[in-house]
This record gives structure tokens, sequence and C-alpha cells, in this order.
């Protein structure tokens, strides 16, 4: 019997529109939060049908990347699918879950941030803890965690691992809309800003035992601060 010949499929207009659309989005052409284009004004540009436009804003809006919104017009969500799901994902997720998982994330890559950071990460980073300093006794503390999540985002891109800085990307937003007004007793504070303080230390030195074991303290402190509070 000889062997089945997968058929030639060729897309559809309005697939081929999505690609070219989600190309826009993803290349920051058009950004987030912008409003894009109307529908008569693509088809305009586009040369196709209505219906063809409409198919293909409905594929992105199911797909996360665009959001509708009724007689405003319709706006660039994210730029990346995988911030929409595992957004959505994370967002369903016991607390707990979504704690281990960046334990996970920022102990391995703190290892490979101590191994692979350079001096343009380790400057970043030493600029973020000076800012997280200044910003310390702030009554905002939505401000407070938004610094401390790019700090961590700053540790995690330093790995040099793509793929996991988006992952992390999309968890620490997550975490950071948890944890915004939470309030933590000064102790749990000042420990808190030691940690931060170490883990540089330890990828200065790198040191990728001294490194995992910082992030892991501090996502164990993190928990144990917002239990506190519950």
């Amino acid at each position: 019997m000889r062997d089945l010949r997968t058929p030639r499929r060729v897309a559809s207009l309005s697939a081929q529109l999505v690609d070219t659309l989600r190309e826009q989005i993803t290349s920051g052409a058009w950004p987030v939060g912008m409003r894009i284009p109307p529908e008569h004004d693509l088809v305009e540009q586009l040369g196709v049908g209505r219906t063809t436009v409409r198919e293909a804003l409905g594929a992105l809006v199911h797909l996360g990347l665009l959001e509708a919104r009724k007689g405003d017009g319709t706006y660039v969500r994210t730029s990346s699918e995988m911030h929409s799901v595992l957004m959505r994902r994370a967002n369903t997720s016991r607390w707990s879950d979504v704690l281990e998982l960046r334990a996970v994330l920022e102990e391995y890559a703190s290892g490979l941030a101590a191994l692979r950071r350079t001096e343009d990460d380790l400057n970043r980073l030493r600029h973020l803890l000076d800012e997280a300093a200044a910003t310390a006794d702030s009554p905002e503390m939505a401000a407070i965690a938004e610094i401390d999540t790019r700090f961590h985002q700053a540790v995690v891109s330093a790995s040099g691992n793509t793929l996991l800085t988006e992952v992390y990307d999309v968890l620490s937003t997550a975490v950071t809309e948890q944890i915004g007004g939470t309030l933590w007793p000064s102790a749990t504070a000042t420990e808190h800003s030691l940690l931060h303080r170490r883990l540089v230390e330890a990828i200065a030195a790198q040191d990728e035992v001294g490194a995992r074991y910082c992030a892991t303290e501090i996502v164990k402190l993190t928990e144990t601060g917002t239990e506190r509070q519950k």
C-alpha cells in the first residue's frame, strides 16, 4: 500500500489577512493601546471585501490580540498571543500555584543571569535597586510593586533566554496585580530589600548557587508577606 500524501492547502484570504494584521501588531507598527484603522479604511487599503476584514479582525479578537469596544472601535490589546493565553491562565489559577511557578522560573533564570550577565545588565539592575530604595517609603504600594516587577524582569532578561523572558513577563504581571496593594510590615520590607541587593551581588560575582538561593528566598518572603495580609 502506497503512503498517503498530505494534500496541499492554500490559506483562505481571511487567514492570509490574519497573518498580515498580526505582523502589524507583533512588529510594533500597531502598538499596544492603539485604535486600529476602521473597517472601511482597511477595506480600501488592503483591497479586500468587508466580510474578509471582519473575519480577520474577529479571529484576532478571539486570539486576544485585539479588543473590540462597542461604539469606540478596535484596539490592540497585546502584542503576543502567549501573553493573552498565559495571563488568562494565571488569573484563573490558585495564587499558590502562580507563586510556585514564579519560584521555579526566577530561581533558574537567576542562576543563568549569574553566568551570562553583561555590564549593561548589572548597571540596569543597580539602577533599579536605587529606584526601589528611593520609593521604599512611598504610600503608593502599586508603584513599589511595579518597580519590583521591573527589577525581576531585568534579572530574567539577563539570563539571555528570550522565551523564558517572555513567559516570565506575563507571569510577573499577574503577580503584580495580586500584590500591588499589599502593605507589608517594615521588617518584611527591609528583608525584601536586603535580599534583592544580595541577589545583585551574587549575579555580579557570577555566583550561580548564591543567585538561585536569593531568588528562592525572595519568592518565599513574598508568599509569607501576602499571606499575612489575608
